[in-house]
């Protein structure tokens, strides 16, 4: 699973496909548009690398793909809850697939992100795991 090229980026919903990278910014494909590349400025926007992020546990950080990989075994039997869940059934279903995640640190709002990022890829079948690349 490889989820480098893929960027959230500040003040845009959905995520996107990173194209090309320029001085000033990067060139973007929205992955709700497919073939369509944007530029997004650096003055304008942060961008975040869903490879660079990752969740804080009780004793370190659990990085996201590893995330993706539990969600992604679990899916048959146990899919994502809705980003619009109440509080306690989403806590839950966080706990489930990492048990040991900080609940100081680890806000609802950080949840929902990673719920969704995943439903977002998950949905492009660009969530495939190492032994099918």
């Amino acid at each position: 699973m490889n989820i480098e090229p893929y960027i959230a980026v500040s003040g845009e919903g959905g995520l996107f496909k990173l194209i090309a990278s320029k001085n000033n910014g990067l060139v973007l494909e929205n992955l709700d548009h497919p073939g369509k590349a944007k530029f997004y400025s650096v003055r304008k926007h942060q961008f975040t690398p869903l490879g660079s992020i990752a969740i804080y546990t009780l004793q370190d950080t659990s990085p996201l793909e590893e995330v993706f990989k539990t969600m992604l075994e679990k899916y048959p039997t146990n899919p994502p809850v809705a980003v619009k869940s109440e509080k306690h059934v989403i806590e839950e279903y966080f706990e489930m697939i990492l048990p040991d995640y900080d609940e100081d640190k680890v806000s609802l709002k950080d949840m929902k992100k990673v719920i969704k990022w995943f439903n977002v890829l998950y949905s492009k079948d660009l969530l495939i795991s190492s032994e099918e690349e």
